[in-house]
């Protein structure tokens, strides 16, 4: 196999056979003689509106010697295939089995690493089944009644199953690669195992989480649903149990602990317990919304509606003397869902299904927040902002879980009508959103505004939507840990985007792997000869 990168296709001549010619043009055979391609990464390229092309990484094997081709620049031998991960292995079954609090993207890797070493893993999930949760979610975006137990933040797949379902990620870690392949086996499309942005979609992230699940019982590893971390149980500082509804303790000495970043009373408790915390930089802000044709518009030109270039996404950022503010979490195709977890309180999220063939385009705009922003100091201060923001907006939005919403043109004291129909459910109410989010928000969201739309034609549009409030798009605490991935209570270990160590469902699933693997040697497990190494 030969691995040719660089392989450059115009978007209007991308489809099936383009990419066989390509690659036969540049090794000098003929396309017959291109007998197998696998596709290694594939991005646009729109920098010239122009020429947009795709760009293609692709190993290809010839029925001719290789020896016979003239290797030119971006032509190599095809690396020999990375040995297959395996976790650190464990020299007997422990009767000590862990326990995983969470099962988002860092306790489902968590537990799937656990399970592969014959660990025998207690899962831990407060919320439902992700069939259950879907049922329970879509009740509360048509009616605006809440389940605590069940909504966009708790139950299986977390937060990040109600979501665009991004993978990419700017963390590096070989185990990247092993979690997107684990995508595809357990139901997402072949393309995320290369696609520069891989997405998998609402629709898709529910196979794959139920996939995923059936692995880890398969494997030895218990699901318990409905099973809320509530105290932990301490001996001389080390972990000996853990409480479950406020009831039952199960005994362990290790236990992975992957909350998700919603999951406050659990922190609180914790915080309580003398497990040691620290608030942490976070953003605040607000949902976007365009209509899709336009962002496709302003950022293809002439070739919008290109099949081999889908929805167009964008990632903008601008610095005001007020403060940072960027884009986040993009969902083109998408629409802006309510995502609370607690009565009382509004919370926007976006999303977007497998083939983002909405028509409307929805994002985060962020203000970066430090603690030195927070109104309380304390550890949990900026998970009392979220609160008093969220209850805000529900006051605003005159109860009911109606979202505060603005056009850009009035927030901006220009006026304007809307351009687009909101898609938040159960509904929009019009307001001020000066009244609603405070100044440390609303003065660099408006001083930003006009950039990003030099940068993207549009983006400040006076019909644009904004709805509000966008509270959580990352923790605001961090539970501390050392080097050996364990907080000051030994046998506890911090992960994932709840804990502060993440940004992402990619970078969550390699934290929790990592954890996972620690913990294996903790137990006396054998030092894997592949992927899996302590950091």
């Amino acid at each position: 196999m030969l691995r040719i990168t660089g392989i450059s296709i115009p978007a209007r001549e991308d489809g099936p056979g383009a990419l066989r010619r390509a690659i036969a043009r540049v090794l000098g055979v003929g396309e017959k003689q291109v007998l197998e391609i696998k596709l290694r990464r594939r991005s646009v390229d729109a920098r010239r509106r122009g020429d947009i092309r795709i760009i293609y990484t692709a190993d290809a094997g010839l029925s001719v010697p290789e020896s016979s081709v003239s290797l030119r620049d971006g032509v190599t031998a095809a690396p020999a295939r990375d040995r297959d991960y395996t976790p650190p292995r464990l020299p007997a079954p422990s009767e000590h089995r862990p326990v995983v609090v969470g099962f988002g993207p860092a306790g489902m890797f968590a537990g799937l690493v656990l399970s592969m070493a014959g660990a025998r893993p207690i899962i831990l999930e407060r919320g439902r089944d992700v069939d259950s949760r879907a049922r329970d979610v879509e009740r509360f975006w048509r009616t605006g009644e809440l389940d605590p137990a069940s909504n966009v933040q708790f139950g299986e797949g977390g937060a990040g199953a109600f979501s665009d379902g991004k993978l990419n990620t700017g963390t590096k870690n070989p185990r990247i690669q092993w979690v997107l392949d684990k995508f595809v086996e357990f139901g997402a499309k072949e393309s995320v195992a290369y696609d520069a942005k891989p997405h998998v979609g609402t629709d898709r992230l529910r196979v794959v989480v139920k996939s995923l699940r059936e692995r880890i019982i398969s494997l030895g590893g218990e699901i318990r649903f409905e099973s809320a971390l509530t105290g932990l149980r301490t001996a001389s500082g080390a972990l000996c149990g853990a409480e479950v509804n406020g009831g039952y303790v199960i005994p362990c000495r290790s236990l992975i602990l992957a909350p998700g970043h919603s999951a406050r009373d659990t922190l609180a408790a914790l915080l309580v317990q003398g497990v040691p915390m620290e608030p942490k930089p976070f953003a605040m802000g607000v949902r976007m919304e365009h209509l899709q044709r336009d962002i496709d518009r302003a950022q293809y030109g002439a070739f919008a509606g290109l099949k081999a270039l889908g929805a167009a996404d964008y990632k903008l950022a601008a610095h005001t003397p007020a403060g940072d503010v960027y884009t986040f979490c993009m969902c083109p195709g998408g629409v802006v869902v309510a995502a609370a977890s607690e009565a009382g309180g509004v919370v926007t999220n976006g999303m977007s299904w497998s083939g983002r063939s909405g028509s409307c385009a929805n994002s985060a705009l962020l203000v970066g927040l430090s603690p030195e922003d927070f109104p309380d100091r304390s550890p949990l201060g900026g998970v009392r902002w979220q609160r008093e923001l969220e209850r805000r907006a529900f006051e605003a939005g005159g109860g009911g879980c109606l979202a505060p919403a603005q056009t850009v043109g009035a927030f901006l004291g220009a006026g304007g009508e809307p351009m687009v129909e909101p898609t938040y459910r159960p509904g929009v109410r019009y307001t001020e959103l000066r009244d609603v989010l405070p100044e440390a928000i609303t003065a660099p969201l408006a001083l930003a505004l006009p950039e990003l739309g030099r940068r993207l034609r549009g983006f400040d549009s006076p019909g644009a939507v904004m709805t509000a409030p966008e509270t959580r798009s990352s923790s605001p605490v961090r539970i501390l840990r050392g080097q050996d991935r364990q907080s000051a209570v030994r046998g506890l270990y911090p992960c994932g985007e709840g804990a502060g160590y993440a940004g992402g469902i990619t970078s969550a699933a390699v934290d929790g792997m990592l954890s996972a693997e620690r913990l294996l040697l903790d137990m006396g497990g054998e030092p894997s000869p592949g992927l899996a190494n302590p950091e």
